[in-house]
């Protein structure tokens, strides 16, 4: 059945597909079947102009610019101050010669403020926007009237219908082209950069896929809805408390489980800083655990509208 799409998304019909790989990753198992009904996706990831439209409405705060300290204290002392979010930053000189790269906490990174403080937004409008929690990306759909894909409607567009190794089919850079932003050259030591791109690039830089869909693999890893499981074939519950006294915007942030733990939310697709030999997860099958409260430099979401909501 074909349907007119909302603005800058993407009719995906239904149908039947095999979901995970028994190839790769233990988490990544088992491959089993799946039906998905059909749905509308965003053509592209949420980009920083989209986002800055959305905080301009609404007036929201992300919690990398809010900082976890307030919220952390109403939910009890275990749980330790955090600002600010996670920066990926080029190799530093230790100890002699020593180098080491890191994913560093910087209290001035934010969506605003990429690589922390002096950093903008300037020449990044179409890039995805970044260093949004799963809250953030959540404000986001609702106020767009969407919804954060499940995992497998992510993976069932990001397959496009095909069980080939990528969605284009089986190299990843076929005849020497790059359909994904990822890493080139020898990780973390030196990203030659042979696509243009350093870290993220902007939206529709690759071919899409079958679908007409960009950027499923690589620039940014994507939120899912899904609570993480190790495997597919484990069962997904979740126990969740919640304390009275933290506010609605960080209180679908801080759904803490039975022990005690922040929940981790199921990343998809990859991102710029994956490579062949460290990190191989630009595949649609491949995933990731994150908590639901840790933003980060190269983490940004997508939306969805389900074939139920009226769209």
């Amino acid at each position: 059945m074909n349907r007119r799409s909302p603005a800058q998304m993407v009719w995906i019909p239904g149908g039947a597909f095999v979901m995970g790989s028994d190839h790769h990753f233990l988490e990544e198992t088992s491959a089993h079947k799946v039906m998905v009904d059909g749905f509308h996706m965003d053509v592209h990831p949420v980009t920083n102009a989209e986002f800055s439209t959305f905080v301009e409405a609404t007036g929201h705060v992300t919690l990398a610019e809010l900082g976890l300290g307030t919220a952390h204290e109403a939910a009890g002392p275990s749980f330790p101050s955090q600002h600010g979010s996670h920066v990926f930053l080029p190799e530093s000189p230790m100890h002699g010669d020593a180098k080491r790269h890191a994913w560093r906490l910087l209290a001035d990174a934010n969506w605003r403020h990429p690589l922390g403080r002096g950093s903008d937004l300037r020449g990044l409008e179409d890039h995805p926007v970044v260093h949004v929690a799963y809250a953030d990306a959540q404000a986001y759909a609702r106020w767009a009237g969407k919804e954060l894909p499940t995992e497998a409607q992510w993976e069932f567009a990001a397959r496009a219908t095909s069980q080939d190794e990528y969605p284009w089919g089986a190299e990843l850079t076929p005849g020497g082209a790059y359909m994904a932003n990822t890493w080139q050259g020898s990780f973390p030591n030196e990203n030659t950069a042979e696509d243009g791109y350093l870290r993220t690039s902007p939206v529709g830089s690759y071919p899409p896929n079958l679908f007409g869909i960009f950027d499923m693999i690589g620039n940014v890893w994507e939120w899912t809805a899904d609570f993480w499981s190790p495997r597919h074939d484990r069962p997904r519950t979740h126990t969740i408390r919640r304390n009275p006294k933290i506010t609605n915007a960080v209180e679908s942030c801080l759904m803490f489980g039975a022990n005690g733990q922040v929940p981790r939310r199921v990343l998809k697709g990859g991102s710029h800083l994956c490579d062949p030999h460290h990190s191989p997860r630009y595949r649609p099958p491949a995933r990731l655990a994150r908590a639901i409260d840790n933003p980060a430099g190269d983490i940004g979401f997508r939306c969805v509208c389900s074939a139920t909501s009226g769209t």
